[in-house]
């Protein structure tokens, strides 16, 4: 029997130092085939990212130490190694996909340096030599215009396309090991089905072994070989897919499979109109020529009719640059628009900033990414807090702390964590912490836009239920911004489906689910169900 290409033997992660040392993995056992695809899963904290992390060596040492194990890959031994035998291993052995691009992508560099770089380091390539095996590599990872795209740089590419950008970048000294940590997190179901068999093709091409890092189940159960289950630093669970999914044997692996959003939003009675838009545009300007005049418009949101009611949630659908985010800004008043926006059978579209900030209180957003749009430099009472002191709610700082934990109660936290920071929290709390902040301002509309992608399953569906939960005690009406369509069936009375800038079908939920009538409807759906 052939030596597996990784192998890891009772590998433990401990951080800090002497007696502060925190144990965070422990006896960890793994290996992995050339051809293979070996999946960790676990919730958000279980040890799966350090664990993958611990393979090149690409934890914050010596904060970090590994009190015992051995890893092992194509025959040579990873802990303890010197700097020239990690340097060949990293990016040529073994190659990175990581979470989001934007930020693992160097937003100063071109495509070109970025990807010729590691074929410089590990290839000695020359600079022509090392275009053409660029545009090559962005061939095979199928990103469209490839030979035109070099002197790009990442903001100028979609979420979709920087991940293509990652995993060339990945591939591009023919690793034999592929480490992929979360590659499909934050990308709608449409990119997120193309992503995943451009992985599944390349492994087959290059010969590669994959170590999949996912709290996805769907993602993992189309994809993997085998399964190894996490929950707090240990793997309480391993096999081939096919057995974990249909026999699970521990209870905790037993329990992620079966934490899904389910239900339904409560009916809303007579409706009571919150908000409604009419015509609503958003163009950006196209400029060209040596003048820079404006040759055309990017239609983001181009014409688009809607109305919200109290207790009631409309869901936003569509793929990534389809305008979902942009229409949800402009609905708030933070992008400017055309065309008519009423709340509270009020026309704000033309109000100035001083009119409109009494009304921001009623009108508040939750954003997709909490740990970008928290403050590290305030404690969670004092962001949740801001908004109060801004709208002169409460008397006094006193007050205002003790509405806040108030808020942390409300949405599932306990009051203590408001000395806290963002950064001593979990994503989850995170999230409902970004909750909390609005919903202490007592809103009416709350827009939120991809509040759960960063999250895992279960707590996903504990999110889910909290939304309904607060929805139905204060008559919240919500716009729900969405690439998952299980959540969104979840959460959504109405739905409405973007495609390029326009609503291509809208209506009840649960006949859109069930009887989709556009076309690009029923290929997202049909997408959603793949990957599911």
């Amino acid at each position: 029997m052939s030596e597996p290409l990784l192998r890891i033997e009772d590998l433990s992660i401990a951080f800090g130092q002497g007696n502060a040392r925190t144990t965070a993995v422990s006896d960890v056992n793994l290996s992995l085939d050339v051809g293979e695809t070996l999946a960790l899963v676990g919730e958000s904290g279980s040890g799966k990212s350090i664990t993958a992390l611990s393979i090149p060596q690409l934890l914050p040492y010596p904060l970090a130490s590994h009190p015992a194990g051995r890893i092992q890959v194509d025959g040579e031994a990873l802990l303890g190694a010197d700097t020239a035998t990690l340097r060949r291993f990293r990016g040529g052995v073994m190659g990175m996909v990581f979470q989001e691009p934007m930020t693992s992508l160097n937003p100063l560099h071109t495509l070109e340096k970025q990807i010729g770089e590691t074929l410089r380091i590990h290839q000695g390539l020359s600079a022509a030599a090392a275009r053409d095996r660029i545009v090559e590599l962005l061939e095979q990872v199928r990103l469209p215009e490839a030979s035109s795209r070099l002197g790009a740089f990442p903001h100028q590419l979609s979420g979709g396309q920087r991940q293509r950008v990652m995993i060339a970048m990945a591939i591009a000294n023919s690793p034999r090991l592929l480490i992929a940590d979360e590659p499909t997190t934050a990308l709608d179901v449409t990119i997120q089905a193309e992503i995943l068999e451009l992985l599944a093709d390349l492994k087959r091409r290059l010969d590669m072994a994959m170590l999949l890092i996912s709290h996805d189940l769907n993602v993992v159960r189309r994809v993997a070989d085998r399964v190894a289950v996490m929950q707090h630093g240990r793997v309480v669970e391993q096999g081939d897919a096919e057995t974990v999914f249909e026999q699970p044997r521990h209870g905790y692996t037993r329990a992620l499979l079966a934490a899904e959003p389910s239900g339904r939003p409560q009916p809303v009675s007579a409706p009571d109109i919150i908000l409604s838009a009419r015509d609503l545009r958003v163009w950006f300007p196209r400029r060209g020529g040596l003048l820079k005049r404006v040759v055309g418009h990017l239609k983001a949101v181009d014409g688009i009719d809607l109305q919200v009611s109290a207790g009631e949630t409309l869901g936003v659908v569509g793929e990534s640059g389809s305008g979902k985010t942009t229409l949800g800004m402009a609905l708030l008043r933070l992008q400017a628009a055309t065309g008519e926006i009423r709340f509270e059978d009020r026309d704000i579209s033309r109000l100035g900033k001083r009119a409109l900030r009494p009304l921001r209180r009623r009108l508040q957003v939750v954003f997709q990414d909490p740990y970008g749009s928290l403050s590290p430099r305030l404690s969670v009472e004092q962001i949740i807090g801001e908004g109060l002191a801004v709208h002169r709610i409460g008397a006094d700082a006193a007050e205002r702390g003790g509405l806040a934990r108030e808020a942390l109660a409300e949405v599932g936290l306990d009051p203590g964590l408001a000395e806290r920071f963002p950064h001593e929290l979990s994503g989850g709390q995170r999230q409902r912490v970004a909750v909390a902040r609005a919903i202490v301002l007592k809103p009416r509309l709350v827009v939120l836009d991809e509040p759960t992608s960063a999250l895992d399953r279960s707590v996903q569906t504990q999110l889910v239920e909290l939304l309904r939960r607060l929805q139905a005690r204060h008559g919240l009406a919500y716009v729900f911004i969405s690439h998952d369509l299980k959540i969104v069936r979840a959460m959504s009375h109405r739905m409405i489906v973007m495609q390029a800038g326009r609503v291509v079908e809208s209506g009840p939920a649960e006949r859109i689910f069930a009887e989709p009538q556009a076309p690009y409807t029923r290929r997202l759906l049909a997408a959603a169900l793949e990957t599911g």
